[in-house]
């Protein structure tokens, strides 16, 4: 199983960037999809999550401006990055949990990078 994911860039402070991941490979089912970043001398942290039961959580520095959803058909979760502010600046990475035939694990994309910066 891999994932790969795409969409960052440099946006000014209020602009808007949509990333995506997508995971190919021998998959059953694919869990929880979230979105994770890590910032320059600081903890990765939790941004977004999708369940596969349909809910999403927030981190409370981005709700209300950033949007998850997932496309089950395609293997593939987004997030839509709306007013963006500098404190945004991170690498973002993707991770999902998935089960194949074998087992079940978490997986991670290769990170990209978003950087908010007028």
């Amino acid at each position: 199983v891999q994932l790969q994911a795409s969409g960052g860039g440099l946006v000014q402070p209020g602009g808007s960037l949509r990333l995506s991941c997508a995971a190919s490979g021998s998959i059953f089912r694919i869990n929880y999809m979230d979105w994770y970043r890590q910032a320059p001398g600081k903890q990765r942290e939790l941004v977004a999550r999708s369940t596969n039961g349909g809910s999403t959580n927030y981190a409370d520095s981005v709700k209300g401006r950033f949007t998850i959803s997932r496309d089950n058909a395609k293997n593939t979760v987004y997030l839509q990055m709306n007013s963006l502010k500098p404190e945004d600046t991170a690498v973002y990475l993707c991770s999902m949990l998935i089960t194949t035939t074998t087992t079940t694990l978490d997986y991670w994309g290769q990170g990209t990078l978003v950087t908010v910066s007028s």
